[in-house]
């Protein structure tokens, strides 16, 4: 069974127009729409909720989920994941986030280290940048050899293809922000305390080398947007645009099914009469302290 019309409806037509790799340009390419916020909220959280029926799906029938993020930096990629995964469950719907290899790692079969990341029956994992790192930032910074990234252009197809054989529901979403728009968000980051964290130094080399990213993705989709496992383009000048288009666009592609009826309803059991249990007194507890209540200067604020 697949997702009722009225709460996935079909995708649009792709937009006409530029070659994919035209990333410069992208955005006179594509609208970008300014959702109020309002809107945005109340369609995240009925997406939200269809995402809860596909958990539910995917535990019922033990459908296994992969979905690869991929993108230019600051393109909305963790924003993105992050709306997905807020009402799931952790034990179900996993994130992938790797760090550098270690030196062991770097003596593996490339791939080896993503292997263990990958869903068993009932498990959804969204990785967050994955095996397509050898195709962009190892190619473009030096990480890899050249026959290192040909072999992984080679290997990744047939590697896919061993896992949508499998019966892995495989999707790649590739994060489509023009190069004015991750400038700001790059400034956005450097002044900002609590986001400087997310600016990394291969941030600062995309800056410089966004026509050699460029050519190293355009590359990439060459070898890799195949028809069992296809490349799926995100615009995200605007964010909100981007988390609601791929939200759906995911929903839209897996043919779930709303289980939830046909699971028993969930009653809250009667608490037994009491046995004379009393709690110890608060002073014998280590509380900590009551600091937020001070924060409400005028009881008519709550």
């Amino acid at each position: 069974m697949t997702p009722k019309d009225s709460a996935v409806p079909k995708d649009p037509p792709a937009t006409q127009g530029a070659s994919a790799g035209d990333e410069a340009s992208e955005g006179a390419r594509f609208r970008t729409t300014k959702i109020p916020t309002r809107v945005y909220e109340a369609e995240l959280y009925r997406l939200q909720g269809e995402l809860g029926k596909l958990q539910t799906w995917i535990k019922d029938t033990g459908a296994r989920v992969v979905v690869v993020f991929e993108g230019r930096d600051a393109a909305g990629k963790g924003g993105t994941i992050k709306r997905i995964t807020e009402y799931l469950s952790p034990r179900a719907a996993r994130i992938a986030a790797l760090p550098a290899p270690t030196e062991r790692e770097k003596t593996q079969w490339y791939f080896q280290r993503y292997i263990e990341h990958l869903p068993a029956a009932g498990e959804m994992v969204l990785f967050d940048r994955s095996w397509y790192n050898r195709a962009g930032v190892e190619k473009v910074m030096g990480f890899c050899t050249p026959e290192e990234h040909q072999r992984f252009m080679r290997q990744c197809p047939i590697f896919e293809q061993m896992l949508v054989d499998d019966g892995i529901h495989l999707r790649k979403y590739w994060f489509s922000v023009s190069d004015d728009v991750q400038l700001e968000r790059f400034r956005k980051r450097l002044h900002d305390p609590l986001r400087q964290w997310k600016l990394s130094p291969i941030d600062l080399e995309s800056i410089t080398r966004w026509e050699d990213f460029s050519r190293a993705k355009d590359e990439m989709m060459v070898h890799t947007d195949t028809p069992f496992a296809p490349w799926h383009h995100v615009a995200s000048d605007s964010k909100k645009q981007a988390r609601l288009n791929m939200i759906r666009h995911l929903l839209s592609s897996i043919p779930y099914a709303d289980v939830g009826d046909q699971r028993a309803k969930v009653q809250l059991p009667r608490r037994l009469p009491s046995t004379g249990y009393q709690r110890p007194p608060i002073a014998v507890s280590k509380f900590v302290p009551d600091w937020a209540s001070t924060l409400v200067k005028d009881p008519a604020d709550t």
